[in-house]
């Protein structure tokens, strides 16, 4: 055997381009999701009348950072911000990803794409930080080195400290839950929006529920690692990946999370895998195809070296999870680049929830006769049908149930959306169901329930998804005349 027959054996050694490409492309079809999920709530999130106006962010950050509120919260809408400039943030981040799916301009497309979702991302909290904006923006970054020959080693790396860490940190949480595997009696029923098949996978025997549990863990905390092995059982790693990401998405509503764990479950597959795809992936705009291709030719040797830099600090994140305060010389940097979210920390659900607390917003006239605002997703009327919503992502009924599980205190936002819809604001309005008034009411509440699924023989002698019991007042009530 010689040398040249040697390397081809070697994990990695084969050729990846095909990969690439067509990861590219199902990346711009992810940023057209999260871009055009986006686009309809952004007003009512985060605009000049919305729930958190994003001008009264940035105007308590420039005061509190002064110079260097631009790197400490990297976002164009430093230069300009507006209602209309929000919208088209999410109108251009949608083209940009077209081009990324269809191959044109590649690179170009996909630095646009990071720099409009970084720029959402930063000023749109407590609506934006879930994890899958973070991961598509690590991965989104990884794709501005495209042709690079070490990608295909740091998208590999991602993907494993995305699984990895999400196992290890329900081990590290010490969640009796997760130890004793009984998480998933719980899971289906008190994630955020519960979907369709959740309802029947919450009614499934125990033994099965922990046998998932089991399996679960085993995918997280093993096969990571066969994504560095040799190809038959790199190909084994990626199949428990791919078949793990297909539970999740088939029992929940997730956003755009599983369609971009699967993209990156593709570096570990080789061209030979996508050759039937060849003449679509390697279509392209020739003249400047050519271009890049020799202008990114010179810079190879520095975008391997910052890819590697990536892998490292990524590295470093991972054993202070294990260790904290072990690993302290690359703390620094780490700050430094954390506001630009290319090198994160992943693990959801570290601590399962065993009940399922909800926040009902309830509107009067007299404070005597009450009447419920319903969301158009999470959980509210007992009767209506579990949603099949993503890979679209309702964001003010997912933080509505991050809510439920803290206090006033704790999401302030909240009595700002009881303002908002105090005053009629139709941006905010129309996030929700159609109000249950015919102009705004004098008085609005919050009240907790305690949500459970009711049993099939409930459902099928009532027709009710849900049953539920009153825990108390969560806030208020509460007027604009404060009477």
């Amino acid at each position: 055997m010689n040398l040249r027959q040697l390397i081809r054996k070697l994990p990695g050694a084969a050729s990846f381009q095909l990969t690439e490409a067509l990861f590219l492309r199902l990346l711009g079809l992810i940023y057209i999701t999260a871009f055009g999920s986006f686009w309809p709530q952004i007003v009512g999130l985060i605009g000049s009348h919305g729930i958190e106006p994003a001008g009264q962010l940035m105007s308590a950050m420039r005061m509190g950072l002064g110079r260097s509120a631009f790197l400490e919260a990297p976002t164009l809408f430093w230069f300009a911000l507006s209602d209309r400039a929000l919208a088209w943030c999410c109108i251009i981040g949608c083209l940009g990803g077209l081009l990324l799916l269809v191959g044109v301009l590649t690179r170009v497309a996909a630095g646009l794409c990071w720099i409009l979702y970084l720029s959402i991302t930063t000023v749109g909290q407590p609506f934006t930080g879930f994890q899958w904006d973070a991961l598509l923006l690590e991965a989104g970054f990884l794709a501005l080195f495209a042709g690079a020959s070490w990608l295909v080693w740091a998208s590999r790396f991602l993907l494993f400290r995305l699984m990895f860490e999400s196992g290890l940190v329900k081990l590290l949480s010490h969640d009796p839950n997760w130890r004793n595997l009984h998480a998933l009696r719980f899971h289906f029923v008190t994630q955020p929006l519960p979907n369709p098949v959740a309802y029947y996978a919450y009614r499934a025997p125990e033994r099965l529920l922990d046998a998932m549990t089991a399996g679960t863990l085993a995918i997280e905390l093993s096969a990571p690692f066969l994504l560095f092995a040799p190809r038959p059982l790199r190909r084994v790693g990626v199949g428990l990946l791919i078949f793990l990401q297909l539970i999740i998405l088939l029992t929940g509503n997730y956003a755009f999370f599983n369609l971009l764990a699967l993209a990156l479950c593709l570096w570990g597959l080789d061209d030979g895998v996508f050759a039937p795809l060849a003449a679509m992936l390697r279509h392209s705009w020739p003249k400047l195809d050519k271009i890049m291709k020799s202008s990114l030719a010179i810079l190879h040797p520095v975008a391997n070296l910052i890819l590697a830099l990536l892998m490292g600090l990524g590295a470093i994140q991972l054993l202070n999870m294990c260790a904290p305060g072990a690993i302290t010389v690359a703390r620094p940097l780490l700050s430094i680049l954390a506001p630009f979210e290319i090198v994160n920390n992943y693990g959801l659900f570290a601590v399962m929830t065993t009940t399922r607390p909800e926040i009902v917003l309830e509107g009067s006239n007299d404070q005597l006769t009450w009447r419920e605002y319903s969301f158009r997703y999470k959980p509210g009327e007992l009767h209506r049908p579990l949603p099949l919503v993503a890979p679209h992502q309702p964001r003010l009924d997912w933080q509505m149930w991050f809510a439920a599980l803290g206090t006033i205190q704790e999401n302030s936002w909240v009595s700002n959306l009881m303002y908002r819809i105090l005053v009629g604001e139709p941006s905010v309005t129309g996030l929700l169901d159609p109000p249950p008034f015919p102009k705004p009411p004098r008085y609005m509440r919050a009240l907790l329930y305690k949500y459970d699924f009711t049993t099939p023989a409930q459902r099928a002698r009532t027709g009710a998804v849900w049953q539920r019991e009153l825990q108390g007042a969560w806030f208020g009530p509460v007027s604009l005349t404060g009477q």
